[in-house]
Order: structure tokens, then sequence, then C-alpha cells
């Protein structure tokens, strides 16, 4: 798991690769994504990330970047640019969607964004090695998995 804790603007390149930035990994709310054929999980749940509006600007060419976001979320994806495929896949929960704006700003060429949030957003980080990991370390410090759901306390 990346640990990058910081407030400046968080910048990922990947090409023809998989990341996965999960659980309490970042206190930033700017993010830099560049990305040619692969795909990036980002985990936007944490409270350590401070209040106010939260900005992701995509470059995108045949990749996908899924979001996992709090419930109540709102995505603002008028800034985003399409060119050939593309769309923003939202999976939410039902109820209102009241709370932290995450922004949209870029180009996509080719590719997805999907966006999960709670118990769809939780799954999503359960099935990964990084989950296990987190896990194990948990078990062993006799502590709580954060990669599920960073906003749970002990």
């Amino acid at each position: 798991m990346n640990t990058s804790l910081t407030t400046g603007p968080v910048k990922i390149q990947l090409a023809y690769s998989t990341e996965k930035h999960l659980g309490h990994w970042t206190t930033a709310r700017s993010f830099e994504v560049r990305a040619r054929r692969g795909s990036l999980v980002l985990d936007l749940r944490s409270p350590q990330i401070p209040e106010g509006e939260i900005e992701i600007r995509l470059d995108l060419d045949h990749s996908m970047v899924k979001l996992l976001v709090p419930e109540d979320a709102v995505i603002d994806q008028w800034d985003l640019e399409f060119r050939g495929r593309g769309r923003v896949k939202e999976t939410f929960h039902e109820g209102p969607r009241t709370g932290r704006t995450i922004k949209l700003v870029g180009r996509v060429n080719h590719g997805e964004v999907r966006v999960n949030s709670g118990g769809i957003a939780q799954l999503s980080a359960m099935f990964t090695k990084e989950y296990v990991q987190d896990a194990r370390r948990a078990h062993r410090d006799g502590d709580h998995p954060t990669v599920d759901d960073p906003a749970r306390t002990a």
C-alpha cells in the first residue's frame, strides 16, 4: 500500500499496469492522473482527507479509473471531455447525495471512470490482496483493518 500523506496535488502516472491506493493513503484533495492502457483504484473514503471539494484531473487513454467514495458523495463530471467511447459509471446507494463534491476534469479517450460507494466500495476494496495484507497486519497488531472501511474507528 502506497503511503503518500500530503496536501499538495498527488500525481499518478501509469502505463500498461494496475495500481491501487486503498485505505488511509493520502490527505490530499487534488489529484492528477495520467493513464495509458492501465487501471487505477483510488480510495477517497478516508476521514483523514480534509473537508472540501476533491478535484481529480484525468488524462486517460484506453484506461479505467475506479473511485471508492463515501455514500453521500456528489460526482461533478461537467468539465470531463470524452473522445471516442467513454463514460462515467456510478454505482450508488439509494438516498440523498449531500456530501462532499468530487469534481472530475480533463479528457477520457476510450476509457471509463467507475464510481463505487457504500457497500459496493467496501466489497471492491475487500476483494484485493491489499485487504488480505491489512487484515493480517491488523490481526497481528490486535487492531482493525482499514482498507475495507477507512472511516471505521476502533
